[in-house]
């Protein structure tokens, strides 16, 4: 009877290096879980220091700052200039002589000459007391006082009937007036008359100057020893109709 043949080899079959790297891996990462949970305070310690052993510190150099030179301030002020020294002038001499002012004439003394400006009474002209000449000193006959007073008005015109109509009517006229410039005479009446404000009716404006030689009168004005003497009257003719 034959024996049965048999296929076992004679050499062992070698283990896979991954699959060993793998359950060594696989171990290791157990045993840390268990580490962390059951001693996470020494776990962490330990990756700190493996973490700080392969940490590398990197250093950025300074940057180097430019160096700005300072700007002169626009509105600064400058440096002081060299003091001005002024050139000695001398004035010329001049060509000509200077005029010379004529000498005063003495003043008059005492004296009884009948002549220009004798202190005495005499008869010459512009003598300092009385005497016949011309624009004595003292005594003298002419007119040209000046007004004192103004003159007063004692009569307007009252014929207000001889104004014209103007266009309108009177009632267009209501109103407005009219400023004559009077010259009035010592006795008080109107010898000159011209408008010196218009009123918009020129036809009326002249028949105002026309009335007020024959119904404007007035006292006249006076000068400072009493005497009456001509003066300027401004005269104001209001229209009413």
């Amino acid at each position: 009877m034959a024996k049965p043949a048999t296929n076992f080899s004679s050499s062992k079959k070698r283990p896979n290096p991954w699959t060993i790297l793998v359950i060594v891996l696989f171990h290791l990462l157990v045993l840390y879980g268990l580490a962390r949970a059951l001693a996470p305070e020494s776990v962490a310690s330990v990756e700190r220091s493996v973490v700080s052993a392969f940490t590398v510190t990197v250093t950025t150099p300074e940057e180097e700052m430019p160096v700005v030179e300072p700007q002169p301030d626009e509105g600064a002020q400058g440096d002081p200039g060299e003091e001005a020294v002024p050139q000695p002038f001398t004035a010329p001499t001049p060509r000509r002589q200077v005029r010379e002012d004529r000498p005063v004439p003495r003043a008059s003394s005492t004296g009884a000459a009948s002549t220009s400006g004798a202190t005495q009474s005499g008869e010459g002209t512009g003598a300092a007391g009385s005497g016949q000449g011309t624009g004595a000193g003292r005594g003298g006959g002419g007119q040209g006082g000046v007004a004192a007073t103004k003159p007063v008005l004692t009569r307007t015109i009252t014929d207000v009937r001889a104004f014209p109509i103007p266009p309108g009517g009177r009632q267009a006229r209501i109103g407005e007036s009219v400023i004559v410039r009077l010259a009035v005479s010592a006795e008080g009446r109107v010898t000159a008359c011209s408008v010196h404000r218009p009123s918009p009716f020129p036809e009326t404006d002249a028949v105002v100057c026309r009335l007020s030689y024959d119904q404007i009168r007035f006292e006249p004005a006076r000068d400072t020893q009493g005497n009456p003497v001509p003066a300027i009257f401004y005269y104001q003719q209001r229209f009413f109709n």
